[in-house]
């Protein structure tokens, strides 16, 4: 049944977007370089975005959170918050955000375009097809998967082994019946029977690929490098010898324009690629931060889940690879998330709980802790409720003070930019005091795994990290191949720091599984599969998708 009593959707349904013309002056963009798709939305042409490279970057907030868990965070609408705040403040701002999947649309979490007064518009189309961008890289992830049969169905000049193709297909719907399937059944007319399987399209190295490349050269160049598989004689075998980088980049080229949108303060929003930070790299592209930050002030921009997850790619990957370099980092934390992770019940939230919300802190200290091993300054986002009681949000400003670091309260949901000052004059002040000296966490030469023990040790607080005899024959042959210098990208729950989603706060004395090790040559970094992570999640016992659908005047409903 669709919920028809939300206040997120009737303050959606209120709102008076402006033209998008409009929210493009504002940046200083020329109408001729926005390609409208109707009339709140628009793509940024790629000529135009190149023209931008000389000019001046802008400050660089990232918004990350403590370990997520089902009372909330709301990262995405601190983020929103946060950049209509700046903007009140006289800052031209932008914020940056990923495009929803599908996969959690439907599933779990529902919609992502934040909420009450800190949303981003228009929201029905930013959570489900929006500009297409998801389907294109669908469509080109599976166009290799395509030629890869029909190169083996007409003669396999290339001796690719059957057995040895990693390629998967992927869809951007949460779907189990999909992981590992038998394909080319009926006859020899439908190709060389085999296993395969699909991956979440957020998850897929395509995904990675879209969002780290800088331009539609770049995109190629890295779309060729995709290693599908190996030859009857172990040798590699790329997308480029089977000439399909071209195919693919032409499917992807207006996908890879960024998209701008704007806030219910009609501020200007960069939403962009979608990978997720559990089982993916968790950023949005490169191409739109890029954009952002040569036409702004301040952008902020989100990393998915808890920091040891996507700020740790954030910094280790995205930053790494685009030469960008953070000012300050935003912690997000909610008092309600705080008793959770101090062993609160859900159903117990509403009376005060100061012992619940102090036992919980040192999940949020961890998080502190991992941040200043990139050299970022920290501030503290208390998302604030109406059930907070004052004592509780005092609990937390006082922990902070440990850390010589400030916590600002933020009431965005309720109050819009306004509800968000603080925290923006917060940010505003660590970016004018002492620069950032950013530093990813480890060096490009240091051992694969070495990375993986050093992430699992010094974020996760892990004992160690252990594995079979297959996985350091993975890591060793990597290196090898002259991929050693590759970054990692760590897949594991995001619900603990260790590997056990049940496991709350700041787990300790745990070690760090290593299932899997996979190469994303494209996308140019590592894999690493930890505990039983999946990159296709499935359905809940009771999805998103019961709760969606169309009322009488064609409106969209139960998407939040």
């Amino acid at each position: 049944m669709v919920n028809t009593n939300n206040p997120d959707l009737a303050i959606a349904r209120a709102a008076s977007p402006h033209p998008i013309a409009e929210i493009g002056t504002k940046l200083g963009i020329p109408t001729e370089a926005l390609i409208p798709y109707g009339h709140y939305k628009a793509k940024l042409g790629l000529p135009f975005t190149q023209s931008l490279e000389k000019h001046t970057d802008g400050k660089l907030i990232l918004m990350t959170a403590i370990t997520p868990t089902r009372a909330g965070e709301g990262k995405t609408t601190t983020t929103v918050g946060l950049g209509d705040a700046l903007n009140q403040l006289g800052h031209k701002t932008a914020i940056c955000l990923r495009e929803p999947s599908l996969g959690p649309c439907f599933g779990m979490k529902g919609g992502a375009a934040g909420g009450g007064y800190a949303q981003v518009l228009p929201m029905e189309d930013i959570n489900l097809h929006f500009t297409g961008d998801t389907h294109a890289i669908s469509t080109a992830h599976n166009l290799l998967a395509t030629l890869i049969d029909n190169h083996i169905h007409w003669g396999n000049a290339l001796n690719i082994d059957p057995r040895q193709v990693t390629w998967r297909r992927a869809i951007d719907l949460n779907d189990r019946a999909l992981r590992d399937i038998v394909v080319a059944l009926g006859g020899v007319n439908n190709g060389l029977p085999h296993e395969t399987g699909f991956v979440l399209t957020a998850a897929s190295e395509t995904m990675a690929i879209f969002c780290l490349a800088r331009d539609l050269t770049d995109l190629e160049r890295r779309l060729g490098n995709i290693i599908v598989g190996s030859s009857y004689k172990g040798m590699p075998i790329h997308a480029s010898d089977l000439n399909a980088q071209g195919a693919m980049t032409a499917l992807l080229r207006d996908a890879l324009m960024p998209n701008l949108v704007q806030t219910l303060e009609h501020n200007p929003a960069f939403i962009h690629g979608g990978p997720f930070a559990n089982i993916a790299h968790g950023c949005n592209s490169v191409i739109a931060t890029r954009t952002a930050l040569k036409l702004t002030d301040y952008v902020v921009t989100e990393a998915g889940f808890g920091a040891d997850l996507g700020a740790e790619k954030f910094f280790d990957i995205k930053c790494r690879k685009a030469g960008l370099h953070p000012d300050v980092a935003v912690l997000v934390a909610t008092v309600r998330a705080l008793k959770v992770h101090g062993g609160l019940p859900l159903n117990e939230q509403q009376a005060e709980d100061v012992a619940a919300v102090e036992r919980g802190l040192g999940n949020l200290g961890r998080h502190i802790r991992n941040i200043g091993h990139f050299g970022v300054p920290v501030v503290v986002a208390i998302n604030r409720f109406s059930t907070d009681s004052d004592a509780e949000c005092a609990a937390i400003r006082n922990y902070c003070t440990r850390f010589g670091i400030k916590a600002a309260e933020c009431t965005h949901w309720a109050d819009g930019g306004k509800g968000a000052l603080e925290l923006a004059e917060a940010v505003v002040n660590l970016t004018e005091g002492a620069s950032a000296q950013f530093r990813p966490l480890y060096e490009d030469q240091a051992g694969l795994w070495e990375k993986t023990r050093l992430i699992a040790r010094s974020l996760y607080g892990a004992d160690d990290v252990v594995a079979d005899e297959k996985i350091f024959a993975k890591f060793a042959r990597f290196e090898a191949e002259g991929f050693g210098e590759f970054p990692v990208c760590m897949a594991k729950t995001q619900f603990s720091f260790s590997t056990d989603p049940t496991k709350i706060g700041a787990a300790f004395s745990h070690v760090i599984p290593v299932r899997d090790v996979q190469l994303s040559a494209g996308a140019e970094f590592i894999v690493v599969l930890c505990g039983d992570i999946l990159n296709m999640p499935g359905l809940p016992r009771t999805p998103s998708a019961e709760m969606i659908g169309v009322n009488g005047q064609g409106e969209i409903e139960g998407l939040f």
